[in-house]
C-alpha cells in the first residue's frame, strides 16, 4: 500500500490547535479516532473561516449534508497531551458532487503526526441521495483555490 502525499502547491488553511486531555489514551497520546474529530471541526472551521459560508447553515436551514465516503489516514509519528500542533486543509480535486481533501496534523517540530484523505460528498439530507454541489458553495471553494486560499 502506497503512503499518502500531501499536495505540492495550491491553497492551504490552517488552525493551530493545542492537544487536550480528553482527545488522549491514558499513555498521554492522542487516540488515534480522536483524529477524525480534529480534522471535522478543521472542514467546519475552513467553510466558516475561509468559505465564509457557514457549516451550520447549510447543514441546519439548507438541509445539506457533507458525509465522508472515503477515508485513508497515515499515522505517522504521535501527539502528546499538551503538545501545539497545526492542522492543515487542501482541496485535492472539486468535483460536481464531491469534494477530495488532504488533512494533516503537523507538529511545531514540523514533523507530520498524521496525514489523511476524504472523499466527502454533498447530499440531500432529505433524501440521503448525492446532490450536486450548492452553486455558491461551488464558488467559493473554486475561488478560494484560484485565490490560493486567500478568501
Amino acid at each position: 500500500m502506497a503512503a499518502l502525499t500531501w499536495p505540492e502547491k495550491g491553497a492551504v488553511f490552517r488552525v493551530a490547535t493545542r492537544i487536550r486531555f480528553a482527545q488522549c489514551d491514558p499513555a498521554g497520546i492522542v487516540f488515534y479516532p480522536q483524529y477524525l474529530l480534529l480534522f471535522q471541526s478543521l472542514v467546519e472551521d475552513w467553510f466558516n473561516e475561509a468559505l465564509h459560508y457557514p457549516y451550520a447553515q447549510m447543514l441546519g436551514p439548507e438541509r445539506t449534508g457533507l458525509p465522508i465516503v472515503h477515508l485513508a489516514c497515515d499515522f505517522r509519528a504521535i501527539a502528546r497531551m499538551g503538545d501545539s500542533v497545526q492542522l492543515e486543509l487542501a482541496v485535492q480535486r472539486l468535483g460536481s458532487r464531491s469534494l477530495n481533501l488532504a488533512l494533516r496534523c503537523v507538529g511545531d517540530d514540523g514533523a507530520v503526526r498524521v496525514l489523511a484523505h476524504q472523499v466527502l460528498v454533498f447530499t440531500s439530507l432529505e433524501s440521503h441521495e448525492a446532490i450536486s454541489i450548492p452553486p455558491a458553495i461551488q464558488a467559493r471553494i473554486a475561488q478560494w483555490m484560484a485565490a490560493d486560499g486567500a478568501v
